[in-house]
């Protein structure tokens, strides 16, 4: 049996002894409705009460494969360090109802002169415990019981259906359910940009509306965003790591890349008047229910259609089964789904995607696909900066290299963006580039998130295939970067709009963060555009819904 050093031993002896009798016990914290739902309280509480004040001096709450010895460690804290009010003490006599906790404390407490007994029963302890459970009784569970199952199916089923991949976020599904005081749902999926995975049934074209414009309009300051968020009227489902402790970010940049079994879905509620909500009650549960089944069944029969260039028009009329457990009277329910191509074109002027600018020239700007963040590790080094063209010379000849047309060689050298990371991945790197026909432009373009009020400049990548890449984060204060893409653009003015990247290797080495010439891999040549070359305006980031 471990038992306390001398030192210590001593060192508690010479807390003063109070004619006290403590109690102590460690209880599995558990719930009536632990039983009957989803539901879920893990662990187990070890207390320490002082039964002649009537206090808790000490508490914790560890898991149940936990050995006795934590039940030692809360004692010493319930000592030395007790909550408030209690001042450090040891006392005359210690009663437990577990046999197992007395023998054990027996022969670890025999230098402190504490006794140690045994009761059939702890007054004050069980008066704490009772009141725990009538807590967690009373605690609401995220879904309604009867619905929990069904709803995480469904939720998984529009997970596969992956609806990300066929609608933006401006291209809104109307569902039509004409029950529970729902008339339609206007369903706004979210996850192309590969930020934030989900779907917003909004009650109403106008807060859905209304939130778009907020969140688009640069002027907004943080505040009136965050009223603009909790003034939206929806139900949402979105999807999370299931657990954020095991997140393996070398491995997986996207959610999209997990295993199903590695995926959680959230449900909840916002209203202007309720804010924001992680708990669905029973009628809400039904009509997300409803339009999650609706929308899964849509994408499946249109799946093909929904994945054209244009927004097509289109409706279909379903009849939903509602949950086995549910007391409804009706067992079905008649949904009408319809594609809304006008509400996106009015959407995507709010945004100002098709904004008509007299001063610019006629010329096409570049195709906006898609904005990606998987092209480049995100752990990979990352910096501006410039290459000699004694240096370029080199790498023309002896790293993989994609030339452009004939470069100006003014200044002091090709501006480069320097990516280095581990080899494999930089031979992906360079593999993906080339599978798009290379690189085409490099571009920095603002960017904002409107719930921080944070403003970035983001790096882009440009490939020949017209898809873009974020390749870094930079806030526009940052005095470091400020400086960096001065000279970034003085040197691009220098050499008439070139520049170039360079893939390294080496992430681990000796040469982290400063590889050396046998270390670059490839080099590509290209163009350097202008935000109003891009044409994109400031990108906004969609927050991601938390909740505690």
């Amino acid at each position: 049996m471990t038992s306390f050093n001398r030192s210590t031993s001593r060192r508690l002896k010479k807390l003063t002894q109070i004619p006290s009798v403590w109690e102590g016990d460690r209880r599995p914290l558990s719930s009536s409705q632990a039983q009957s739902s989803d539901l879920e309280v893990k662990g187990e509480c070890i207390l320490w009460v002082d039964g002649s004040q009537g206090i808790v001096r000490g508490m914790d709450v560890v898991a149940p494969e936990t050995g006795p010895e934590a039940i030692v460690r809360t004692l010493m804290r319930a000592m030395e360090h007790p909550h408030s009010p209690a001042k450090p003490a040891r006392p005359q006599r210690i009663v437990v109802k577990d046999r197992e906790i007395q023998f054990y404390l027996r022969g670890v407490l025999q230098d402190l002169d504490i006794a140690i007994d045994y009761v059939p029963e702890l007054p004050l302890i069980d008066e704490l415990f009772r009141g725990f459970t009538e807590i967690l009784d009373s605690q609401v569970p995220d879904l309604p019981p009867q619905y929990a199952q069904a709803l995480r199916e469904k939720a998984f089923s529009i997970w596969q259906a992956a609806p990300w991949e066929l609608l933006e976020e401006q291209q809104i599904l109307s569902i039509e359910i004409n029950k529970w005081d729902v008339g339609t749902l206007y369903a706004s999926v979210m996850g192309m940009l590969g930020m934030e995975y989900g779907v917003l049934f909004y009650r109403s074209e106008e807060s859905l509306k209304r939130f778009r414009a907020s969140v688009l309009r640069e002027d907004e300051s943080q505040g009136r965003l965050e009223e603009a968020f909790l003034k939206q009227d929806c139900l949402f489902l979105t999807f999370e790591r299931a657990d954020e402790s095991d997140e393996d970010e070398d491995e997986f940049s996207d959610l999209a890349d997990l295993p199903l079994s590695e995926i959680d879905p959230t449900f909840g509620n916002i209203h202007p008047l309720e804010g924001l909500r992680s708990v669905l009650y029973d009628e809400e549960a039904l009509v997300v229910f409803v339009a999650l089944e609706s929308l899964c069944r849509f994408i499946r029969d249109y799946r093909r259609q929904l994945g054209s260039d244009t927004f097509p028009s289109l409706s279909r009329r379903y009849r939903i089964s509602l949950p086995e457990l549910s007391n409804e009277p009706t067992k079905s329910v008649p949904v009408t789904v319809s594609s809304m191509p006008q509400l996106a074109t009015e959407l995507e002027e709010i945004a100002g995607f098709d904004t008509h600018d007299d001063e610019k020239d006629s010329q096409a700007l570049p195709i906006f696909q898609s904005l990606r963040d998987d092209l480049i590790p995100e752990d990979s080094f990352l910096s501006l900066g410039v290459v000699s063209w004694e240096m370029l010379e080199y790498l023309r000849k002896e790293a993989k290299h994609h030339e452009t047309e004939e470069i100006t060689q003014a200044g002091d050298g090709l501006p480069v963006i320097l990516i280095q990371t581990s080899r494999p991945k930089a031979k992906t790197v360079i593999e993906n580039i080339e599978q798009a026909g290379g690189l085409k432009a490099i571009c920095f373009n603002p960017g904002a998130n409107p719930f921080d009020g944070t403003r970035y400049d983001l790096g882009l990548l440009q490939t020949e295939n017209s898809e873009l890449f974020l390749f870094g984060e930079f806030e526009d204060d940052d005095p470091i970067h400020v400086e960096a893409r001065k000279k970034w653009n003085q040197r691009c003015k220098n050499t008439k709009g070139y520049c170039g990247l360079i893939i390294a290797k080496g992430l681990t080495g000796a040469s982290r963060g400063n590889p050396q010439l046998r270390d670059m891999m490839a080099l590509f040549e290209a163009r350097f555009l202008s935000p109003k070359d891009l044409g994109l305006g400031t990108l906004q980031l969609m927050p991601q819904l938390q909740f505690e």
